[in-house]
């Protein structure tokens, strides 16, 4: 099966080679031998009129890859690209963040439904924020309080009194995520910041001493566990985010991660959500469910010698087979 393939995601210009997980899932799709072709997502446009019959397209360009630092692309010509006629799968990667212009992108590509198979499911990326689906499985996570007023968190922080970790609800990559010491002294300050710079409210936690041992990133495929590695935080930093400056380290699971893993992966197959990165705190804790743009493959298999960019395609065209 040779599948002609549209991955709608950030300039290949300024991905980094070396740790890129949509850049390592190009790899292996041209490997099998599939067609990629490359869109700028503001690019969509779906049109209604007579003859267009719904017709959504993109301004794309066919693009090959190869490990070469500097040279890791080469790019055709732009042109009109049908994603019905022209296309048999979209791989929807561009970064969060998870705005109106990302919301409405899922809108759009959610028509292709029955014609051109979107992964991850645009109805369900829509529907599954990270910092909000993951609320769907409250016993998995450490207690946790989403509001906007500054007395509600106060209210919280009373119940929790040591440090608190403050997160906008649509972030990524461990961006503006603060630690607020337990006598509250900056909280007034970053509660003011948030609502200033987020219309949405945001998310509030107590502080897991744990996190210094380490954040695991654990990447399920089609539901099914397929690797994992632990990050742990860089000197002076609290987040173990890679991007950051976290470090990564082999990991297999805990009891009770194999436990979150068995819970999720139903939803996730049943909502399409075919590359998902969760991430857990302490053996235990679930923090997150990546489902936008999850990353970490590239280390995962760097330390398992696994193939999970192929194991995802496998996924994929089973999918795409099976419509």
């Amino acid at each position: 099966m040779t599948l002609r393939i549209a991955i709608q995601m950030d300039p290949l210009e300024a991905i980094n080679t070396a740790g890129d997980s949509s850049f390592a899932l190009m790899l292996a799709a041209q490997a099998r031998g599939h067609t990629l072709f490359h869109y700028d997502v503001r690019t969509l446009a779906y049109d209604t009129s007579e003859g267009a019959a719904g017709r959504l397209t993109c301004w794309g360009a066919p693009v090959t890859v190869q490990r070469a630092e500097g040279a890791h692309f080469t790019r055709g010509e732009y042109r009109l690209i049908d994603l019905v006629k022209d296309i048999d799968v979209v791989l929807m990667r561009q970064d969060p963040p998870f705005d109106l212009g990302y919301i409405t992108a899922t809108h759009l590509l959610e028509r292709l439904a029955g014609q051109t198979l979107v992964v991850n499911d645009p109805v369900s990326v829509r529907n599954a924020p990270e910092k909000v689906f993951v609320l769907d499985f409250a016993r998995f996570m450490p207690p946790t309080f989403i509001a906007r007023r500054i007395e509600d968190v106060r209210r919280f922080h009373q119940k929790y009194p040591g440090d608190l970790v403050v997160k906008p609800l649509h972030g990524n990559g461990g961006k503006a995520v603060f630690r607020v010491p337990a006598d509250g002294s900056n909280l007034g300050a970053l509660i003011e910041m948030f609502q200033n710079a987020w219309v949405e409210p945001f998310m509030v936690q107590p502080f897991l001493p744990e996190v210094a041992a380490g954040d695991k990133r654990i990447v399920l495929v089609d539901g099914e566990f397929a690797g994992a590695i632990n990050r742990r935080p860089g000197e002076g930093e609290f987040r173990s985010n890679l991007a950051v400056g976290g470090s990564a380290e082999a990991s297999g699971l805990t009891v009770a991660e194999e436990e979150i893993c068995a819970a999720l992966g139903p939803a996730l197959r049943m909502r399409g959500l075919v590359f998902v990165g969760i991430d857990v705190i302490g053996g235990k804790w679930l923090t997150e469910i990546n489902v936008t743009s999850p990353t970490g493959i590239v280390a995962i298999d760097r330390f398992n010698g696994t193939d999970t960019g192929a194991r995802i395609w496998d996924a994929i065209e089973a999918r795409h087979a099976a419509m």
